[in-house]
């Protein structure tokens, strides 16, 4: 009787969510694959052309989307490598001996509590103001300019605010992993005489690889899938300098009316972000050390 009540409130309390995930992503994915073979403008009223794997194959021919592709690749190994180096130094820090270290890691986690929308807008004024009177002030104008404005320094500025606002949650998964490291491991190293940098490289960092495999998995698909601040602080621009993949097909299917087109470009996005995160699992899981 008990497990028969156990099944029951499983479901009741799994359906729903599987109805809203169904709706939300499996009917949408399921729909997206099909208009892809399509050349459509997105209104229902006007005519659905059936073009096979032409779209797949314009890809190869679309100079803004391969721009895109090197300009999202770029973003994400950069951002990858200083969200996780700042998240671990952060860690580290707030996992010390440290008096402020609870206040410290809010401070460090607040930057992730604000909207990718609204983070763009203030990142915004900080480059266009603020750069413009650090640069008065010091006259490093050199330095301190308006970067959105720079093909250049318009995507460092992306990988700026994209790790002010990654690093603390990534913080979060470290220390979890920090906080699971036995301690008589790291005492029992500092009594036969390893300092501080060897305790970390031969104990602290092989024990954190499963810390490694979902901070860098969730870095790889959100540096991948950025849209929101991409919108708010750049817009693409300029020229289309900063344009990622997903503003790319956003403003594919929304900006020139390629409802199908786009489509395809959606799908091929999700080909190339699933195969390069499975892949970083698969790779960091196999140098994962048991405790």
């Amino acid at each position: 009787m008990s497990k028969t009540k156990d099944r029951m409130w499983f479901v009741i309390f799994t359906l729903p969510l599987l109805l809203i995930f169904t709706t939300v992503v499996i009917v949408p994915f399921i729909s997206g694959i099909f208009y892809a073979f399509f050349d459509w403008d997105g209104i229902a009223a006007n005519e659905k052309v059936f073009v096979g794997l032409d779209n797949f194959l314009k890809l190869m021919e679309d100079k803004r989307f391969l721009h895109s592709a090197w300009i999202t690749t770029k973003f994400t190994i950069l951002s990858l490598i200083s969200v996780n180096v700042i998240a671990l130094i952060f860690a580290l820090l707030v996992t010390s001996k440290l008096r402020t270290a609870n206040t410290a890691r809010t401070f460090f986690f607040m930057p992730n509590l604000i909207g990718g929308l609204i983070l763009g807008y203030i990142w915004q004024f900080i480059f266009s103001d603020v750069f413009a009177m650090i640069g008065e002030w010091t006259g490093f104008n050199s330095v301190f300019y308006n970067w959105l404005l720079d093909k250049e320094f318009s995507l460092y500025a992306l990988v700026i605010v994209f790790t002010w606002q990654m690093a603390g949650y990534m913080m979060i998964v470290y220390i979890a992993g920090i906080q699971g490291i036995p301690d008589e491991l790291t005492e029992a190293a500092k009594i036969d005489g390893a300092n501080y940098w060897q305790r970390l490289t031969k104990i602290t960092f092989p024990l954190l690889m499963q810390s490694f495999t979902i901070c860098l998995f969730l870095t790889l698909s959100f540096a991948f899938k950025i849209y929101d601040v991409n919108l708010s602080l750049t817009k693409g621009g300029p020229a289309n300098a900063t344009e990622m993949f997903a503003l790319n097909i956003y403003n594919e299917i929304f900006g020139y009316g390629h409802y199908g087109y786009g489509q395809a470009k959606a799908i091929v996005f999700f080909i190339i972000v699933a195969a390069i995160t499975l892949t970083q699992v698969y790779l960091t899981k196999k140098r994962e050390v048991e405790m």
